[in-house]
């Protein structure tokens, strides 16, 4: 039987500055990490040197067999690296026993429409591909489920296009536990699944094969 897998993941997303902090367990192991990107520098470790506040907004949850993931929207704030931020962002609580080969590319983000609407953007292949799934945009804290969505490797999702300014990779094998994944922070810009046009966008994409 697959090991069981859980992770909680927060990001927060702005033109000057991007985050991530996150802990994972696989079975018995355990990892904690966190990445700032500043505008000019990547800053990565494993125990976050800042507390965060953060507002929940309207969650969606899917079950696919015996995997579960709830996505959140989320107001973030705090005090990172001697900077106060107050951010968009996405919260993503998984757990279940996924198959013991995984793979999949994700994109989660935060901007605003041409419009001045505030968006929030969680898009996957991969993972929860059926219906319902968790490919979520929420509009004005709204949320929609989108259909498939096509990536372009780490370049862009759907008519997503994404310029990245900083990535985070680690590759690593245990031989009975092996992951190999990118992570890069950046910009879109480009339409929504849903149709709207992007004024702003900042967020990752990410690129995973996990063997677990």
């Amino acid at each position: 039987m697959p090991l069981r897998k859980s992770w909680r993941w927060i990001g927060a997303f702005g033109p000057d500055t991007m985050l991530c902090v996150a802990h994972a367990r696989v079975g018995v192991i355990r990892r904690s990490w966190w990445a700032v990107w500043d505008g000019t520098t990547l800053h990565e470790g494993t125990r976050a040197p800042f507390d965060l506040q953060v507002d929940h907004g309207e969650p969606i949850e899917v079950t696919t067999g015996p995997a579960f993931t709830r996505k959140t929207p989320l107001r973030v704030r705090g005090t990172v690296l001697g900077k106060d931020i107050d951010l968009p962002g996405l919260l993503d609580e998984s757990h279940g026993r996924h198959a013991r080969r995984t793979s999949w590319m994700w994109s989660a983000g935060a901007g605003r429409t041409v419009d001045g609407t505030p968006v929030v953007w969680n898009l996957v292949d991969g993972l929860h591909d059926g219906s319902p799934s968790e490919r979520t945009v929420w509009l004005d804290g709204v949320p929609h489920e989108v259909g498939a969505v096509v990536f372009d490797g780490l370049d862009g999702v759907a008519d997503l296009r994404f310029t990245a300014s900083a990535t985070r990779a680690k590759k690593e094998n245990y031989l009975v536990l092996a992951s190999d994944y990118e992570q890069p922070f950046g910009t879109f810009t480009g339409r929504l699944p849903t149709g709207e046009t992007l004024a702003e966008g900042y967020g990752v994409m990410e690129r995973h094969e996990a063997l677990w």
